[in-house]
């Protein structure tokens, strides 16, 4: 059924976005702290939002007594305490090799899924989850240590925490994905997100903003990451977790890898060996046999 493809084509969408905001973010950092940057992409998802609030009914929702800690749990997770650790790591390893640690997270996502959600794997998913993350694991034994890394253990560290908070934070969009629109959720992260930041962007060490125009690539970064990713891309993921499991949509997380790689050779030049070409190509079967199910069998 043609419907049946909307979770997964913005499942999909969703991480060709995230896969191209570390390159975004490296960008970014040439002009911004990192505790600027969070804010600044937050501040404009926000923005949008507060445009979009008459516009669209999504947003607009009764709010469930008793959510609060909910929702800030959500917020808390992603983007508070995963742009802290993601942005930090983006200082010390490269935007190739931070978006190879995030194949970590299905597997961590199926965990915590299977005691907290009660979800299980179907059969199939098994060996798509062994190739996928065996390809992801051979993008990182292909990468190649590069000046845009300078500290590439501690930066791959500091992204694996960052896996963490993401973890929890699709389990806690899952448990709200029946209760809540996907545009309020967004909304709820946005806009806690820029709050949180705001004083530490203020109370960080250094300047928070070098010099810049709006022509600069570091100005156009936080914009497009705001705009796209901040907004864009966490409505499409919470979108597609209100209508399929959180097992089901993690082994597609391995593509953030495969897209990172790809748009970090064409706008850092970063550079990929033929053995991560290969490990691209075994992620992605590893996520095409990981999505397919037995016709007629139901998704629960």
């Amino acid at each position: 059924m043609p419907s049946a493809w909307l979770p997964l084509s913005a499942l999909i969408l969703s991480m060709v976005l995230w896969g191209s905001s570390f390159a975004a973010q490296k960008y970014a950092l040439l002009a911004f702290s990192p505790m600027a940057l969070n804010f600044g992409r937050l501040a404009v998802a926000s923005a949008c939002f507060v445009f979009l609030i008459g516009r669209l009914r999504g947003i607009r929702q009764h709010y469930f007594p008793g959510d609060w800690w909910k929702l800030l749990l959500l917020a808390l997770f992603e983007p508070c305490l995963y742009f802290i650790f993601e942005a930090w790591a983006l200082t010390k390893t490269s935007a190739s090799q931070a978006g190879m640690i995030v194949a970590m997270m299905p597997l961590l996502i199926a965990l915590v899924a299977r005691f907290t959600l009660k979800e299980t794997l179907p059969p199939r998913m098994l060996p798509g989850f062994a190739v996928a993350v065996t390809g992801a694991a051979w993008l990182s034994v292909a990468g190649e240590a590069t000046g845009l890394a300078p500290e590439p253990v501690l930066g791959n560290l500091l992204e694996l925490v960052a896996v963490v908070f993401a973890t929890g934070y699709t389990i806690s969009s899952r448990r709200l994905a029946p209760r809540y629109p996907p545009l309020f959720l967004t909304a709820v992260q946005a806009i806690v997100g820029a709050v949180f930041f705001l004083p530490l962007m203020l109370i960080a060490p250094g300047p928070p903003v070098a010099e810049l125009s709006l022509a600069q690539r570091p100005l156009l970064a936080v914009l497009y990451l705001g705009v796209f990713v901040s907004l864009g891309a966490y409505a499409l993921y919470n979108y597609a977790l209100s209508k399929v499991p959180a097992v089901r949509a993690a082994p597609l997380i391995n593509l953030i890898p495969v897209f990172s790689l790809l748009i970090g050779r064409l706008f850092l030049g970063e550079k990929l060996t033929p053995g991560q070409y290969a490990a691209s190509i075994l992620v992605l079967a590893g996520c095409l046999i990981s999505q397919s199910v037995p016709r007629g069998a139901a998704i629960t």
